[in-house]
């Protein structure tokens, strides 16, 4: 088996309490579309994106999803919640396979700062194999924003990047435009779900190996279930999307090397001059400015 199928559900919920929706929205689909092995939505969408609503490894909301899985017989990656861990919570991605077991549990790395206020950064990028098919790598939302990350999946042999998004603000047209790119220049599928409703913004995407788009959902609820095909990945890594640039094989032999990215000491040596990251204030008028102002200069 070389492909799988996915389905994409880009819930349109409240701000928060969205399991039973959620769980209604996976047996339609199960129910549906039998051929698909695996359904994703959201960052964030199941209890919305207040740190209060967050639960402990193995909680409730955790078994709940682990029954969903094995009740379908399908790969579930239900987005992202918050989950505590002693002192700290971080948001996190499950991966379940058919048989509710846990696979994978990934903290994002890039916690939107300085919006995603009090989240722990992950420190490990995740990728799982699905049997006979091919290999996953799984982020959230803002990591896609970081080409470190994302090029450290494909290095690790991730063939498809899943990554559950909550995006409501204006900048969702230039995500697409990252989220292609980071399907072109890693060789990969790109799947980029976002959230609808009062959570999000919608335009969900879907790219292919030589960042071909596969799909752009609209900005309200929406189900796509669509087949990803791992050869094409490997063909395309192979020979170059349609012959053309074989990138993994450049970026693997060029005997470039690129100190910022040696340590995390060295990239905060290199960028100390951009000062503290903190939440921007409100613009005001300096005294020489008004006075220029009012002189009409």
């Amino acid at each position: 088996m070389s492909t799988l199928g996915i389905a994409s559900i880009q819930l349109a919920g409240g701000k928060d309490n969205n399991i039973d929706l959620l769980e209604t929205e996976f047996r339609s689909i199960a129910k549906r579309f039998p051929w698909v092995d695996m359904m994703v939505c959201g960052e964030l969408a199941v209890h919305g994106a207040s740190p209060k609503n967050a639960e402990p490894a193995g909680g409730p909301t955790e078994q709940r999803f682990r029954n969903i899985a094995r009740e379908t017989g399908k790969w579930l990656i239900p987005g992202s919640q918050f989950e505590a861990r002693g002192d700290r919570i971080f948001n996190t991605s499950l991966v379940i396979d058919p048989q509710g077991e846990i696979v994978a549990r990934y903290d994002k790395m890039f916690p939107f700062l300085p919006y995603e206020k009090g989240i722990a950064s992950g420190v490990d990028p995740v990728v799982f194999d699905i049997p006979g098919a091919g290999r996953i790598g799984i982020a959230i939302c803002y990591d896609m924003w970081f080409p470190e990350a994302m090029r450290t999946l494909a290095g690790m042999g991730a063939e498809v990047i899943i990554l559950p998004t909550m995006t409501n603000t204006i900048d969702r047209d230039v995500e697409l435009a990252i989220a292609r790119a980071n399907a072109a220049v890693n060789q990969c599928y790109f799947i980029d779900v976002n959230v609808a409703g009062e959570q999000g913004n919608g335009r969900s995407v879907f790219y292919g190996p030589g960042g071909e788009l596969l799909h752009e959902c609209g900005t309200e609820r929406e189900v796509s279930a669509f087949e990803i095909d791992f050869e094409q990945v490997r063909r395309a890594r192979e020979r170059g999307w349609h012959g053309l640039g074989q990138v993994l094989k450049s970026f693997r032999d060029a005997p470039a090397r690129f100190p910022l990215h040696e340590s995390s000491e060295a990239r905060q040596r290199a960028m100390s001059g951009l000062g503290e990251l903190r939440m921007p204030d409100r613009q005001t008028v300096s005294q020489s400015d008004q006075a220029d102002e009012n002189s009409g200069k």
